[in-house]
Formats: C-alpha cells, sequence, structure tokens
C-alpha cells in the first residue's frame, strides 16, 4: 500500500498544478465500498502528500451519495496522520463576503441520510467531537495564511445541510438564528469520521457567495465563478500549510478512542 503523510480533499488549486515530485494515481479498496474517486500520490517540500476529489475528478458525486466512510478509511490505510480538507460554502454573515476564507472551529448537523459512523452493531462507540477539529493543524492553516497575507475569519460555526439544492429562504434564516456563520454540505460526517479514525482534521472554507437569507438568489454558476476566481489564492494558501506543519503532532486526535468504547 503506498504510503503517505498528508490527505487533502477537493484538490483545489495544487491537484493539477504539477507541484507534485513523482506523482502517481493509486486506487485503494475499502471495507467500505470505493472512494470517490483514484487518489494521486507525490512529493511536496519534503513531504508526501495524498489528492483525493471528494466530488471525484469530473465532479460527477452530489454530496449526499459521497462515500464519505471508503474516502477517509483509504487515507487511513495509507497511513496518513493529517487531513486538510477545502470546501465551497455560503455566508450567513454580513461582513464574511464571497471570496473570504473562513476556518470554522464547531458545527451543527442537518444532513438527513448519510452514514455518520464507523460504529455499527458489535462495535460501539461514542467519540466526542466537542472541538471536532485538530487545533494543531488550525494553527498551521493560519500561521500559513499569515505568511502568505491570506485573511482568513477564525473561530466560526459550519451549518452542514444535507444537499444537493440550496436552502429555502426561510430556511437559511433560521439557520443564522442559530449563531453559524457559513453553510455547506459536506463537512458532516467527513470531520467526525476523521475523529473516529484518529486523525487530525481541519477544514479550509471558501465562501462563494452570500447564502440566501440576503435576498441574493444563489446559482450553481455563481459558486463556480467565485471558486475559479479564488483559485490562485486557495493554491497559495494549501501550498504554503506543509511549511507550518509540525513532524510529530502533539495534539490528543490520536487517542480520541481513550473515552469513547464501552
Amino acid at each position: 500500500m503506498e504510503q503517505a503523510e498528508i490527505g487533502i480533499f477537493g484538490g483545489t488549486g495544487i491537484y493539477d498544478s504539477g507541484l507534485l515530485k513523482e506523482a502517481k494515481e493509486i486506487t485503494v479498496e475499502t471495507p467500505y465500498g470505493k472512494p470517490s474517486d483514484s487518489i494521486t500520490v507525490g512529493i511536496f517540500k519534503g513531504k508526501k502528500i495524498a489528492f483525493m476529489p471528494r466530488h471525484g475528478k469530473k465532479h460527477t458525486i452530489p454530496p449526499h451519495l459521497i462515500n464519505f466512510r471508503a474516502n477517509i478509511w483509504a487515507f487511513k490505510q495509507m497511513g496518513i496522520t493529517r487531513i486538510i480538507a477545502p470546501s465551497a460554502v455560503g455566508s450567513l454573515k454580513e461582513q464574511i463576503a464571497p471570496g473570504d476564507f473562513v476556518l470554522p472551529t464547531q458545527f451543527i448537523d442537518f444532513t438527513k441520510s448519510r452514514k455518520l459512523t464507523f460504529s455499527e452493531e458489535g462495535k460501539v462507540f461514542h467519540i466526542s467531537v466537542a472541538d471536532p477539529f485538530c487545533p494543531e493543524l488550525q494553527s498551521s492553516i493560519l500561521k500559513a495564511a499569515q505568511a502568505q497575507n491570506i485573511s482568513v475569519h477564525k473561530d466560526c460555526t459550519y451549518v452542514c445541510i444535507e444537499g444537493p439544492r440550496f436552502s429555502t429562504k426561510a430556511e437559511s434564516r433560521f439557520y443564522r438564528t442559530t449563531g453559524a456563520d457559513i453553510i455547506g454540505m459536506t463537512l458532516v460526517p467527513e470531520c467526525q469520521l476523521a475523529r473516529e479514525a484518529q486523525m487530525c482534521y481541519a477544514s479550509v472554507s471558501t465562501v462563494t457567495d452570500y447564502d440566501v437569507w440576503a435576498e441574493k438568489p444563489v446559482t450553481a454558476k455563481e459558486v463556480i465563478e467565485t471558486l475559479h476566481k479564488n483559485v490562485e489564492n486557495t493554491k497559495r494558501l494549501l501550498t504554503s500549510i506543509p511549511d507550518f506543519i509540525p513532524e510529530h503532532r502533539g495534539c490528543t486526535c490520536a487517542k480520541a478512542f481513550e473515552e469513547a468504547q464501552f
């Protein structure tokens, strides 16, 4: 099995940039079925990095049908201990504008039909996600952003909805009342599965639009256009993060199971 240190979902920016040395494409089988696509593995700044397009290379998998368990397990089998997860989100706050970067520290789950856990019959555990993201990895991302002079909103809450449709105005206004800052469709269960797998995980969200609370109906075309405009900043940020990740993990993510099992 090909090994790597850092896994990136989405692959926005550096996935197809040609920056990886000795790049190769591999296919990984898991007990939970097929991951979203093949995985590209290579060396970047002395670190072995793996990229998986969350929605498939041709963006053919809608958010509610992503095999999150297979994706996380594939990275786990490769020996990956840290996951960086770029994603596109809508803004629920006026001060968080399209094109901005957000580092969520909490989430609220409004998904409906997803397989949320590796816990199954005969294998019961109750993982803590009081603080769902790795603080060490988040610190590395913030240092990278500062080095690249990229502003990042931090200490934010991400509402995860089922999708693939966007919210109604009533739903969007309701999500704002929860105190959440951004809204997306892919964070859950990806982040909590990473915690169950005792892997470090941090999300880097790119704001593509104001959600419909702002009386500006969002379209898929608008989302794609904003992502394309911001791809260079995304690329600069992602390529800088490995410089600030410490060699050894000093967080408690690797001990997530110590108080979770019965």
